[in-house]
């Protein structure tokens, strides 16, 4: 298993990086957000999941260590792989996916590309308690309440035509690069992110 990387970020796509460790460069799958603080040329770490299938080796990144715990358990979840666990991470953090599974907040869960009721329904009963706790303070809704622009801006680009995930994962990854923006000015940047 490899457990984590330390390399120069070689490049950075919307779905993953390239980290160059020793002259050789490991494809690394992340979360928009933590693409988001990669930069070309600098050194960094990220703590990864190495998804093992008869045709492919794949490896999945994460700046923190709960993030990854927590993608480990949604890969427990049977016909929850990969690319849905990461896309449920893009939308929530590790801390908001333990308050969603403790309400059973099933609308939420649905905001996920690929996830139906049923599914929200099935992935709450299989995960129960895995997750952990929830982390008192990290429900959903802090952060919009910290920058109120923020739903503003996802429910304008949901209306012009981006699903609700697409929105939300836009609008944290440039809140994440500049935290100060106005409700029009985080509206363009996102809009240039999601068509990017």
């Amino acid at each position: 298993m490899i457990a984590s990387l330390r390399g120069t970020v070689n490049s950075v796509t919307l779905n993953y990086a390239v980290l160059e460790i020793n002259g050789v460069g490991y494809l690394v799958y992340a979360t928009p957000t933590v693409l988001s603080t990669l930069q070309v040329g600098s050194e960094h770490e990220l703590h990864t999941h190495l998804v093992v299938r008869e045709d492919a080796l794949t490896l999945y990144g994460f700046a923190e260590l709960s993030d990854r715990f927590a993608f480990e358990v949604l890969l427990g979840v049977p016909k929850v792989g990969p690319k849905v666990a990461l896309a449920m991470l893009s939308v929530y953090s590790a801390d908001e996916l333990r308050q969603i599974v403790a309400d059973k907040n099933y609308k939420a869960l649905q905001q996920v590309p690929g996830i139906g009721a049923k599914s929200a329904q099935r992935i709450v009963l299989d995960i129960g308690e895995k997750l952990g706790a929830p982390v008192p303070g990290a429900g959903l809704g802090v952060a919009s309440a910290i920058h109120p622009a923020d739903e503003t801006v996802s429910e304008a680009l949901m209306g012009l035509g981006f699903s609700g995930a697409q929105a939300n994962a836009a609008v944290r990854e440039v809140r994440v690069q500049q935290p100060n923006l106005s409700t029009q000015e985080l509206l363009r940047e996102a809009l240039k992110a999601l068509r990017n």
